[in-house]
């Protein structure tokens, strides 16, 4: 299982703004295993580039980026002659990592947010605060092994890699349901929802971290995760995925 003691030849660039203004993340990232890049933009308008060799989670990742309305590109390869398990999870971690960069030291934002999405049959709900403490609480059983090629279970690795390396706490839960492939897709766009409400910045904050301890970065990205950030320089001389 890939976690933050895995991580290898990773590139972090935190930058507060990019070149429009938006708050913005790029990682790469890549192991023996897997090779991910992520570009996120949170003030954006649901833009999105999406590849990682596996149909239904490049659409699941759509979602993400179209209700949570983040402009977001992802490429990524990995050892799926295994199984998808290192790349999803992989990828969730990189994204959660993108998505902590965006916000900065979090001044400003709404910081929670619950959403609830229905799709036909299923109905999902997502709550989370951007606190600086990782937590995921899970409460999902799919009737279905597989939605197209895509293991249900790898949705619960998909979202833990993200809250850990997003520094939040994230409750999802299936609340009905009977089509595999809509009780997933009901979830993804519930966290998008709730994301984009949380990391909404808010004028009556007048740019104020929401925290009376003044911070929200005490667990948001872990001392062995920095401990292995590399430049994106040496990330790009090692060689790897072609950068659009």
């Amino acid at each position: 299982m890939a976690g933050a003691a895995n991580l290898e030849n990773t590139a972090s660039e935190s930058a507060a703004k990019d070149d429009k203004g938006q708050r913005f993340g790029r990682i790469h990232r890549k192991t023996t295993e897997t090779e991910i890049r992520v570009e996120l933009a949170l003030d954006g308008t649901g833009r999105a580039e999406i590849s990682t060799g596996i149909g239904f989670f490049d659409h699941m990742l759509v979602q993400l980026a179209r209700h949570g309305l983040f402009d977001l590109t992802v490429l990524a390869r990995g050892d799926l002659a295994v199984d998808g398990h290192h790349l999803v999870e992989d990828t969730g971690i990189c994204l959660g990592k993108a998505f902590s960069d965006a916000l900065g030291q979090r001044a400003g934002i709404r910081r929670f947010a619950t959403a609830w999405i229905p799709m036909d049959d299923a109905l999902a709900m997502a709550s989370l605060d951007i606190s600086g403490r990782p937590y995921l609480a899970f409460a999902a059983e799919f009737p279905q092994e597989r939605a197209g090629e895509f293991e249900a279970a790898l949705v619960e690795e998909f979202f833990r890699g993200f809250a850990h390396h997003a520094g939040i706490t994230l409750h999802l839960q299936l609340c009905t349901g009977r089509n595999t492939h809509h009780m997933i897709e009901a979830l993804f766009k519930a966290v998008a929802r709730a994301l984009d409400e949380a990391s909404t910045l808010e004028p009556r904050r007048g740019g104020a971290i929401p925290s009376t301890k003044g911070s929200l970065l005490e667990n948001a990205g872990n001392a062995e995760n920095t401990a292995n950030i590399e430049s994106a320089e040496s990330a790009e001389n090692a060689g790897g995925l072609p950068w659009a």
